[in-house]
């Protein structure tokens, strides 16, 4: 099978990515994160991801667009709603690129993290299988959350400390007072 990963972080993609290696999957990665924030944020976790790629050897579709006004306009008054439309804008363009290019199937890296909406991205990434014509290929990730954070620290990879929006930063760090 011929998989497109959409990897939110290097971190997060360590533990899919032993998974479907095991799995003998052949797997094409993909960045596309328009919603992290502040821009050395994201510029660190896309370095991360770049150098996970190069030592896992995989092959990447890279679409570095540091995007930040389009996301915050869009949840601008709908806040609580943030992370439907951050996983419709991401797998919407995941799903479509899986599709034009030939891919058997897309998931995503986000289905690792405790953290997610779990429920909320499966829902969503099923919509934009079915919208695409795609198969969504759905796997609970979570129980090797850990163990992938321990893979990405013996990597070194940079360790991020929030999801990755100027909203998520703000709860993290107030839960911390």
């Amino acid at each position: 099978m011929k998989l497109l990963l959409h990897s939110c972080c290097g971190p997060c993609s360590t533990y899919p990515i032993k998974v479907l290696k095991e799995d003998k999957i052949e797997i094409t990665s993909m960045w596309f994160n328009t919603n992290i924030h502040p821009y050395m944020e994201y510029k660190n976790r896309y370095e991360s991801y770049k150098l996970l790629m190069e030592k896992e050897n995989i092959p990447t579709i890279e679409m570095d667009e540091y995007d930040i006004i389009t996301f915050t306009r869009a949840v601008y008054g709908h806040e609580l709603e943030r992370c439907r439309y951050c996983y419709e804008s991401r797998m919407e363009v995941v799903a479509k690129t899986a599709k034009e290019r030939g891919f058997d199937a897309f998931t995503t890296s986000l289905l690792v993290s405790p953290y997610q909406k779990h429920e909320l991205l499966k829902e969503v990434c099923e919509k934009m299988a079915e919208k695409y014509g795609v198969t969504f290929y759905y796997r609970d990730f979570r129980e090797g959350f850990r163990e992938g954070q321990q893979m990405a620290r013996e990597m070194g990879l940079y360790m991020q400390k929030y999801c990755g929006c100027v909203y998520s930063e703000a709860e993290r760090y107030k839960k911390l007072k």
